[in-house]
């Protein structure tokens, strides 16, 4: 099976479950990337020969076709030359920008939702609410029910759609946390859907009653200096780290010695949601609890009790409240962080994750 994914960035930093998609797939993956009309395929220096890209050039002024023709064509002609079979592309917003090269590809679609593209209000207005999309894709994957259930309230015909959520990678199944420290750790971008500044609100009441408790946030975003200007104010600035965009490797090392992983995500003002937070995942498999918010798929796959502790968005009392219990019981936080990894071996992992997706192009392959 040669596969074909289509993907708006090259290796995004934050987008690991793109590139998971890339690494761990059977068969070959041939990764197209890049906006629509500058579209490359990783590994080669053009799409087609010379002689075919002036063989289109030729045939774009004698017929006056309008310049898109030689990309269009370029890509098309590359997916024949590398026998592709199925086409994977990640974003729903990408597959609307691409919906004329897809049909004319005459290849078996599959759609992969991911969160913003499923939620924000004016992206799913200016994509005409997917109905191209939906009518050309052979399958469309969610990655939480909450989007699931979004998708199909626009009009996705409920054969087409798919739950398969995401997998953390599997060297976050290997941390063996010590629980050593009294600290939290929030890893994501600085946006809206984040809502970082609940989280540090929340951590305020902690230190409180703690004085000695840390809060580390990693990431970079349009509100990370909001949330610096909210540490000052709070005077927190000895126990809140902000610590920048960190490698895996670096995160796995901060699961080791921390508490718990917090996150409080909510639905933001334009409706940008989760879809499932990739990092929720790895620090549950790390064997972390979980405190954060009943927001998209983090319901989906953090126990509340069990795994983690969850409150509704914009409760910052109660996270608190969460992050106390959290940190004055250590066995409590350790019993519910081996409960978490469990649970993500058993039903979210990378394996399964992957495996699902085989299986659905697999099958997209046969029916067509």
């Amino acid at each position: 099976m040669n596969i074909a994914i289509f993907s708006p960035s090259q290796n995004p930093y934050s987008e690991t479950f793109i590139q998971a998609h890339k690494n761990y797939l059977k068969d070959n993956v041939f990764y197209f990337y890049g906006p629509k009309k500058y579209i490359r395929l990783e590994g080669y220096n053009f799409l087609v020969s010379k002689i075919d890209l002036w063989r289109f050039r030729f045939i774009r002024k004698i017929k006056k076709y309008p310049f898109s023709y030689i990309k269009e064509q370029s890509l098309l002609s590359a997916l024949k030359k590398n026998a592709i079979n199925v086409v994977l592309v990640e974003f729903g917003t990408y597959a609307y920008d691409l919906i004329d090269l897809l049909k004319a590809s005459n290849l078996p679609i599959v759609v992969h939702f991911h969160g913003y593209d499923a939620s924000v209000h004016h992206v799913i207005k200016k994509s005409n609410n997917y109905k191209d999309v939906f009518n050309c894709a052979t399958k469309v994957i969610a990655v939480s029910k909450k989007m699931e259930q979004m998708l199909l309230d626009i009009g996705c015909p409920k054969e087409k759609l798919i739950y398969n959520v995401y997998g953390p990678q599997v060297e976050f199944e290997n941390v063996k946390p010590m629980f050593s420290k009294k600290q939290f750790i929030g890893i994501g971008r600085f946006a809206d859907k984040k809502a970082p500044y609940y989280t540090i609100m929340a951590f305020k009441t902690v230190v409180d009653k703690h004085s000695d408790a840390k809060l580390l946030l990693a990431g970079n975003g349009v509100l990370i200096n909001m949330c610096k200007n909210l540490v000052k104010q709070y005077q927190l600035e000895n126990n809140v780290q902000f610590l920048g965009v960190i490698t895996a490797i670096e995160f796995r090392e901060i699961l080791k010695e921390s508490l718990a992983f917090v996150q409080h995500s909510i639905t933001a003002e334009n409706g940008d949601m989760e879809g499932t937070p990739l990092a929720v995942l790895e620090a549950s498999v790390a064997g972390l609890p979980v405190i954060a918010t009943r927001h998209a798929g983090i319901p989906d796959v953090i126990e509340h009790g069990k795994t983690g502790l969850l409150c509704d968005e914009h409760d910052v009392d109660s996270m608190a409240k969460n992050m106390l219990k959290i940190l004055e019981d250590k066995d409590y936080a350790q019993q519910m962080g081996e409960a978490g990894k469990q649970h993500i071996l058993e039903h979210f992992s990378i394996d399964k994750h992957i495996q699902n997706l085989q299986n659905i192009l697999e099958d997209v392959i046969e029916v067509n």
